[in-house]
């Protein structure tokens, strides 16, 4: 089968489509002919050597979303037919013509839902499920801060506390506000020139948040703490500015009992995954199925193109816009409209 591969660590010019022997089926899997995959900033990172060689995965070549049509089954699974379309998270392996997949790690496509956007989905929307619901506890009437909200995870999270009936801070570039906006959005920070901190203890007259999702780290914590009203969660989800010590008043954790929690999919066990996959299954799709969530899909690409995919994600990582896109088999998908080809 071709896939695309890379023989060094370096810029995106060191993909290349190759052939590849087809996964090998256990018991417990699906074969999948991939029809749509993400493209995420993770696949850059591992691509630039960032993870060396250490693996969180199964297979060494990028990828870890896709969506597609069920080709075969491992004789242990009885619940899911070949023929049928389905969206799943793997461990590495999903830019390629076919991919295993753990029925755990799969569901059902939503019939309304293409193929395309599917593909735009489980990555994103798993994540951020995890993060606002299960962690971040969010409700209807809570107030939750969203730092780049403008991002794949970002954006998925906007869009389910919008539709749990919470309350939506944010912050994002300011040539991303309508955006973000859009996706439910009720007030927007320009992260350069605002400071959220001021904006959304004026908002909120001085009480704070009851979530912060955050994906920046460094110089955010204290800030994230201090936006929180007492009983406060702020979910710490990624490190994307780069710092990975910070300073903060324990006092302030203390005094207004507050949680701190950090969680990442990559390092998950394959077992903490499953369980993810429930829980989105459970609380996210029937969101998806009646148009409460809905994934943004920008631009598309051919397999052989995943260099230009990644450039495309740098591109907009540059101009401090988004960072997360998909492919589909012969077409690699971008979530962020205005991708130019360079």
């Amino acid at each position: 089968m071709k896939a695309v591969v890379f023989d060094r660590f370096g810029g995106a010019d060191v993909l290349r489509l190759a052939d590849v022997p087809a996964p090998d089926m256990r018991p417990g899997d699906l074969l999948v002919r991939i029809l749509a995959a993400g493209v995420n900033r993770a696949d850059l990172l591992q691509r630039e050597g960032y993870y060396g060689t250490q693996s969180f995965g199964e297979s060494d070549l990028l990828g870890l979303e896709l969506a597609g049509e069920v080709v075969a089954v491992g004789n242990s699974v009885t619940d899911i037919r070949p023929g049928e379309r389905v969206m799943a998270i793997v461990g590495g392996g999903a830019y390629a013509e076919y991919a295993r997949v753990d029925r755990g790690m799969a569901v059902r496509i939503p019939e309304h839902l293409g193929t395309v956007e599917a593909g735009a989905v489980m990555e994103s929307f798993v994540t951020a499920w995890e993060t606002v619901v299960h962690l971040g506890g969010t409700a209807a009437g809570d107030k939750i801060l969203v730092h780049a909200a403008a991002g794949g995870v970002g954006s998925a999270a906007v869009e389910i506390v919008h539709a749990l009936g919470a309350t939506v801070f944010a912050t994002a570039a300011a040539a991303r506000h309508a955006d973000v906006q859009t996706l439910g959005a009720d007030i927007v920070f320009d992260y350069r020139s605002e400071d959220f901190e001021a904006g959304v203890l004026g908002a909120t007259g001085g009480k704070g948040v009851d979530v912060v999702i955050d994906f920046v780290g460094g110089g955010y914590l204290a800030r994230n703490l201090r936006s929180l009203a007492p009983g406060g969660r702020l979910v710490q989800v990624g490190l994307l500015g780069g710092e990975d010590d910070a300073t903060i008043t324990l006092g302030l954790v203390l005094h207004n009992h507050l949680r701190l929690i950090g969680t990442v999919m990559k390092s998950r066990s394959v077992d903490e995954k499953r369980a993810m996959i429930r829980r989105f299954a459970d609380g996210a799709l029937p969101m998806f199925a009646d148009g409460r969530l809905t994934p943004v899909v920008g631009k598309t690409f051919p397999l052989a193109d995943a260099a230009l995919a990644h450039r495309c994600i740098l591109w907009f990582r540059l101009r401090g816009l988004a960072t997360k896109k998909p492919y589909r088999r012969s077409t690699m998908t971008t979530h962020f409209r205005g991708c130019a080809r360079q």
